[in-house]
């Protein structure tokens, strides 16, 4: 904070002083500038673990609704929300860690071949799991140069 004091005393009077109390507001603008672009670096990493593009279809369905997550890269590997986890123990991993949920969200690269998504999905349909695909919407701009 800067504070200014103007006063004549050129001729050796005191007239009245003004004190002009003014916020610098630069050192506040570059410290949010800063945030703001650490937290746009940072906020793609914080959704999950795995770097996967989901396709992008014409119609989404939005749904505010939690359930564990499976995402499967498109090298295969394949995650419970967080964690790794075996095709094998994934309906008893899913019961264990999230109980009393009946659906699961299936995260899938567009890029994965369909023989590790058809199995994953077999493996949730066995354990009387409800599947639902995660996908983008099409950008719309994107649809109208076509």
């Amino acid at each position: 904070m800067a504070i200014s004091v103007r006063g004549s005393s050129r001729q050796g009077r005191r007239d009245s002083f003004q004190a002009l109390a003014e916020i610098n507001i630069i050192p506040l603008v570059d410290v949010v500038l800063v945030l703001l672009i650490i937290f746009m670096l940072t906020a793609h990493v914080m959704e999950f673990g795995l770097e996967v593009e989901v396709p992008k279809v014409r119609q989404v369905r939005n749904s505010a609704e939690e359930h564990p997550v499976v995402t499967i890269s498109k090298d295969g590997e394949m995650r419970l929300n967080e964690s790794d986890v075996n095709i094998n123990e994934l309906g008893g991993a899913i019961r264990k860690k999230f109980p009393g949920h009946k659906a699961v969200y299936v995260r899938a690269d567009k890029a994965t071949p369909w023989d590790p998504i058809a199995q994953v999905v077999s493996e949730l349909g066995q354990a009387k799991l409800d599947v639902r695909m995660v996908t983008q919407p099409v950008d719309s701009a994107s649809r109208r140069k076509r």
